[in-house]
């Protein structure tokens, strides 16, 4: 049990803010050269491995397909189409942001760059409507959090790749789930519009010819996600091809049909998608490594039998393992935690009957909310940094969304057919 002594070593290093890849790699390097009679050309083995799944390739894809959305037009025709399905709502631009995350989830596939655009879009726009600074920061960074769940998500994508699951089907599972947070935060907008008295960011029903004109100009948007959706569901691509098609439909309308992206604008978008597709690869590797060595001490066996030493009922583990992860979220970031911990919970989850769909979804949803909570929530430091707020009075303006997503969490960790009904 000596190599154990290698987890509190990279939480550590992760408490000291070190950056991800390098923690982890610290952590196995301590394994090879302290704990293990193995070669060092193993551990060069386990790091290189992973980099040859051609599933990986729908990273980047969707990491540019994000990237590409506020350069060609498109988050602008659908905010417009936003506007057009809750704008009437009593806060009416609290609902439209929402709506917005919810349209863009099927396209942007990352909600830190998701809560950047909509700090630029609509932010100003609700403080000058009468919305305190907070709120609007607060309503922002949880409707981003509805991104991470909706396909293409890149954890979904991550999730699959780490516990051996269809991409497909991990796309398809957030689908319900993605979708309840959205109508959950929609209600908690209403309450808060209502107690503090947001008007509407319309007044008149829109007309058939508004309508149309809207609906005309975001039809290509909205053929993205039938695209992305559509084709993974019914098999027409896997979720690789999906993000290649996709990609290359968004640069073609963003050059040809809106005609407003130039093409310094997707020299941009291709720098910003290798640093961070590379980013994202440096903590893939380092996890492969790591759930090597977990495979080979049985890590997760032992696990395994010391929880069902504790309890073998399924619904009281979800409830522990939502605990654990939400204390865990508000120290280390959400797909770090997301790749370690996959590997030693899986057996446990497989003995306890858990579906991993399930299970997954459950994950991925508790650790975007861990993005909102303090002292290290991603998302929270940078909607707070961009729209000027406190972290005091992002907190006191945040928790009825908070709660909404709380809520959120315990149905769909308690009803699995909201994650397994579509698959």
């Amino acid at each position: 049990m000596e190599w154990f002594i290698i987890i509190p070593i990279m939480f550590l290093l992760f408490a000291l803010n070190m950056r991800i890849y390098l923690a982890m790699f610290a952590a196995v390097l301590c394994y090879f050269v302290f704990f293990a009679q193995i070669p060092l050309q193993i551990a060069v083995q386990r790091l290189i491995a992973p980099t040859q799944n051609t599933s990986l390739l729908a990273i980047p894809f969707f990491i540019l397909l994000g990237t590409l959305l506020g350069a060609t037009g498109i988050a602008t025709r659908l905010l417009q189409v936003a506007d057009l399905l809750v704008g009437r709502l009593t806060g009416g631009l609290g609902h439209t942001n929402v709506m917005l995350s919810t349209l863009m989830g099927g396209l942007s596939a990352s909600n830190l760059a998701d809560a950047a655009m909509m700090c630029r879009m609509l932010v100003p726009d609700m403080i000058k409507q009468g919305y305190s600074r907070g709120t609007a920061a607060a309503i922002t960074a949880a409707s981003s959090l509805i991104t991470p769940i909706l396909p293409p998500g890149i954890a979904l994508i991550i999730y699959g790749l780490v516990a051996d699951v269809s991409i497909g089907s991990m796309f398809v599972a957030g689908i319900l789930p993605g979708l309840l947070c959205s109508a959950l935060l929609i209600i908690a907008v209403y309450l808060v519009a209502k107690h503090h008295g947001y008007k509407p960011s319309r007044t008149t029903r829109p007309t058939a010819k508004e309508t149309g004109r809207t609906l005309a100009h975001a039809w290509p948007a909205m053929l993205l996600i039938v695209v992305i959706i559509g084709g993974i569901r019914f098999g027409v691509f896997t979720p690789t091809e999906a993000g290649a098609v996709a990609t290359v439909v968004t640069i073609l309308i963003g050059l040809f049909v809106y005609r407003e992206m130039k093409m310094r604008d997707l020299t941009d978008a291709f720098s910003q998608t290798a640093r961070q597709t590379a980013a994202v690869l440096l903590v893939i590797m380092m996890s492969s490594a790591l759930a090597w060595i977990f495979s080979l001490e049985r890590a997760g066996v032992m696990l395994a039998e010391w929880i069902m030493a504790l309890t073998s009922n399924p619904w009281l583990f979800l409830a522990i393992v939502n605990v654990v992860l939400l204390i865990l979220g508000m120290f280390i970031e959400g797909n770090a935690l997301l790749i370690i911990l996959v590997p030693l919970l899986k057996p446990v989850v497989m003995q306890l009957g858990i579906d991993p769909v399930h299970f997954g979804i459950v994950m991925i949803l508790n650790l975007a909310i861990g993005t909102l909570t303090p002292p290290v929530g991603t998302v929270m430091l940078m909607v707070c940094n961009l729209t000027k707020t406190s972290f005091g009075e992002f907190l006191r303006e945040g928790w009825p969304f908070m709660l909404a997503l709380f809520v959120a969490l315990a149905i769909v960790t308690f009803v699995p057919f909201l994650s397994l009904a579509l698959v």
